[in-house]
């Protein structure tokens, strides 16, 4: 753990945490890009590691630091990867593996892996059982989910409630707003491990790879295709 400014606690991946301070500070809402900011500190308590604790007093002070920011409500834990904030330091520690590429969660009916528990258990819930307990009175759909169900009824109600702060995009869903971001952001986070491109939206990045896979075959002769349409149009010369 690394200290700065204003004495926030910081965790990087594959580093040790060795000291820390916290001082009662205002700060933003967390939400789910991470980003919060500090303001003006009003008072201090100071939690010191001299390097000769076991490991009992680690958890000691931990969770000592975690109370004082409960009752406090400031986020005293922040990643210094990407500036995500957080009361506790378990909560942190669940963040670091979206940037160590950590799914310690599997699935034991297929190859999915998650970060967080909570997600293995929806995960399973939604693919490997046929229960769909919640239900649309407006058509009948069914989910897994509560949450599905919420967003679902947004296509019945026009709710809109992701707004974005630099155009009147408005989206049912947070991932729709965040895929519109990036046009303003210029972000490719998705890169084609076979030539390099760049893309936006992961969509797109799959459409791409079928140009290196062409998945789509004629049964009638060696001819492969990234997209099917190109394959339903070969195929008329075979029928004529």
């Amino acid at each position: 753990m690394h200290l700065l400014e204003h004495g926030t606690p910081v965790l990087r991946p594959s580093r040790k945490t060795i000291s820390w301070k916290t001082s009662r500070a205002e700060t933003d809402s967390e939400d789910q890009t991470g980003t919060a900011g500090v303001n003006r500190p009003e008072e201090s308590v100071t939690l010191e590691d001299p390097g000769t604790e076991t490991n009992e007093s680690h958890s000691v002070l931990e969770s000592t630091l975690d109370q004082h920011a409960k009752h406090t409500g400031e986020k005293p834990y922040m990643c210094g990867e990407c500036g995500y904030r957080t009361v506790q330091k378990s909560t942190l520690s669940q963040h670091m593996r979206t940037h160590t590429g950590e799914k310690p969660h599997k699935c034991n009916q297929c190859d999915y892996t998650s970060v967080r528990k909570s997600s293995l258990a929806r995960h399973h819930l939604a693919k490997h059982t046929a229960e769909k307990p919640y239900k649309c009175g407006e058509c009948g759909y069914g989910t897994a989910q509560m949450y599905h169900l919420s967003q679902h009824m947004r296509t019945h109600t026009g709710e809109k409630p992701y707004k974005c702060d630099q155009c009147d995009y408005s989206a049912t869903q947070k991932w729709n707003l965040d895929q519109h971001l990036r046009k303003h952001s210029g972000e490719k986070p998705y890169m084609c491990g076979e030539c390099g491109l760049r893309t936006a939206q992961k969509s797109t990045l799959s459409t791409h790879m079928r140009t290196h896979t062409k998945p789509y075959k004629c049964d009638q002769c060696d001819y492969s295709a990234a997209q099917k349409s190109s394959l339903d149009y070969h195929l008329t010369q075979h029928t004529g």
